[in-house]
C-alpha cells in the first residue's frame, strides 16, 4: 500500500499509547521524538521513529515523501465543547456588553441564547447546514480534527430536532470526527419561564424519545446555573437522557456555584464544563470524590465575557483531568480557533505548553469518547495530524499567539486544502 512518509520532523509531539485521560501532574508529561519520521497508510498511523532508524523500518520506496525539516508534527486538536450549529450573529450584544450590560441582564430581556433561538426558528435546515459546514471547514484548516457539537438553540421539539439533524448531516459528510450532544436544557423558552416543570416534561417526554429513536445524539447536557436549571432540575433531565442511552455532561459553575459540581459527580458525568467559578468546597469535591471525568475549560469564553479565567492550576493540584475547548458559539465565544485557546490557556490560566497540548488533544479526545482513536500519536490511530511551519520549539507556538503557524493539516490520512 502506498503511504505518506513524513521525514526530518524536528519534533513528533505527543507520542503515547493511551490508557485513559491524564490527571494532575501527568498533564505536564508530553512525550516527543526529536528528528523523527512518521508513516501514514490509508487513514491510520502505520509507524514512526527516529530518522536514524528509518531505513530499517520503512522499505516502500513508492511512499509519498514530505520533508518536515524544522517543523513539528502533532495530533490535531480535539475540541470537546462547541455550539457550532447556529444561525446569524450577535455583535449587537457584543456592543451592549461594552456599554456595561451583563450576560445575565442580556439574557433576562430576551437576548443571549433566546436571540439565537429565534434565528434558528427562522432559518431553513438546508441554510443552517450550509452555514455550519462553512464553520466546520474553517476550524479544520486551523487544525481541529474532532469536535463535539451541542444543540440548545432550538428549545422546542422542532427546533432541537432541526439542529440535531444538521449535526447528523455534518457527521455524514465531514472528515472531522463529530460527536453530537442534546442540550435542550440550555435555557427556558420565554413561554416556560414560569412553568419549569412543563418544559422539563417536553424535554423528557417529547424530545428525548424522538432523539433516541433517530439516534441523533451521543450525549445529553444541561446548563446548571442560577437563573437557568438548578441541580434538581438538571438531575431529572440528565437521568432521563441516561435512560435513553445518552451519556451525561454538564455546563456548570460558569457564573455561580450552586451545587452543580456535587450533583455532576454523583451522576458520574463524563465532563463538567466551564468551571470559571470554583469554591474551596467545589475543589475539595473534585479532589476527594473519586470522580474520573474531565474538567473542560473554555478560556476564550471567559476572555470574551471578561470573566475570571477558570482556576486551572488549582484543578491540577486537586488531581483533575483538564480538557481545553473553544465553546464556539455566537454569544460568548464566536471563534473556533484552538490555537488561540491553547495560547490563552498558557497566558491567562498559567498552564505549561505541555499541559495545554495534553488538554487540547489527549484529554479533549477522551472528553468525547474518542481517546482510543485520536488525541495522540500511536500506531493504528487515525492519521489526524498538524504539520507546523518551521518553528524553534513547542513553546514558540503559544508564545506567538494570534499567528497562524500551521503549514498543513491531515485528516484521516489526507491533506486538506
Amino acid at each position: 500500500m502506498q503511504g505518506i512518509l513524513l521525514t526530518n520532523i524536528r519534533q513528533l509531539v505527543n507520542v503515547r499509547e493511551d490508557t485513559g485521560p491524564l490527571y494532575g501532574a501527568e498533564m505536564a508529561e508530553l512525550p516527543v521524538i526529536a528528528n523523527a519520521w512518521l508513516l501514514i497508510e490509508g487513514n491510520e498511523i502505520a509507524g514512526f521513529g527516529k530518522m536514524e532508524d528509518l531505513k530499517n523500518a520503512v522499505r516502500n520506496l513508492s511512499d509519498e515523501k514530505i520533508d518536515c525539516t524544522d517543523k513539528l508534527v502533532m495530533p490535531c486538536w480535539c475540541d470537546s465543547h462547541t455550539h457550532l450549529v447556529f444561525a446569524g450573529s450577535r455583535e449587537n450584544e457584543f456592543v451592549d456588553k461594552i456599554r456595561g450590560l451583563s450576560y445575565e441582564e442580556i439574557n433576562a430581556r430576551g437576548g443571549g441564547i433566546l436571540n439565537t433561538v429565534q434565528k434558528i426558528s427562522d432559518v431553513s435546515e438546508d441554510e443552517l447546514f450550509r452555514d455550519s459546514w462553512n464553520r466546520l471547514e474553517e476550524i479544520s484548516k486551523l487544525g481541529t480534527g474532532a469536535v463535539e457539537i451541542k444543540s440548545g438553540y432550538g428549545l422546542s421539539v422542532a427546533g432541537e430536532l432541526k439542529m440535531l439533524r444538521v449535526i447528523r448531516k455534518l457527521k455524514e459528510k465531514s472528515s472531522i470526527q463529530i460527536k453530537s450532544t442534546f442540550l435542550g436544557a440550555h435555557t427556558y423558552p420565554l413561554e416556560y419561564r414560569e412553568d419549569h416543570a412543563g418544559y422539563i416534561k417536553m424535554i423528557t417526554e417529547e424530545m428525548l424519545p424522538v432523539i433516541a429513536k433517530e439516534k441523533l445524539a451521543d450525549y445529553i447536557d444541561v446548563f446548571c446555573e442560577k437563573g437557568f436549571f438548578n441541580p434538581e432540575e438538571s438531575e431529572i433531565i440528565l437521568r432521563a437522557g441516561m435512560h435513553h442511552g445518552l451519556q451525561p455532561k454538564m455546563h456548570v459553575n460558569q457564573i455561580h456555584s450552586i451545587g452543580g459540581i456535587k450533583r455532576g459527580i454523583q451522576l458520574n458525568v463524563l465532563s463538567m464544563d466551564h468551571l470559571e467559578t470554583l469554591t474551596a468546597d467545589d475543589l475539595s469535591e473534585i479532589k476527594n470524590a473519586g470522580w474520573k471525568g474531565l474538567c473542560t475549560l473554555l478560556p476564550t469564553a471567559a476572555f470574551f465575557l471578561r470573566m475570571p479565567f477558570p482556576p486551572a492550576r488549582h484543578l491540577l493540584e486537586s488531581g483533575a483531568a483538564i480538557a481545553l475547548a473553544s465553546d464556539y458559539n455566537p454569544g460568548s465565544s464566536p471563534i473556533g480557533n484552538m490555537n488561540l485557546v491553547v495560547s490563552m490557556a498558557c497566558i491567562q490560566m498559567k498552564l505549561l505548553p505541555e499541559e495545554a497540548w495534553n488538554g487540547a488533544s489527549t484529554n479533549g479526545a477522551f472528553a468525547m469518547g474518542l481517546g482510543n482513536s485520536l488525541g495522540s500519536v500511536a500506531i493504528g490511530k487515525l492519521a489526524n495530524l498538524i504539520i507546523t511551519k518551521p518553528v524553534p520549539s513547542l513553546a514558540y507556538l503559544p508564545y506567538r499567539f494570534g499567528t497562524n503557524l500551521i503549514d498543513k493539516v491531515i485528516l484521516k490520512g489526507r491533506f486538506i486544502a
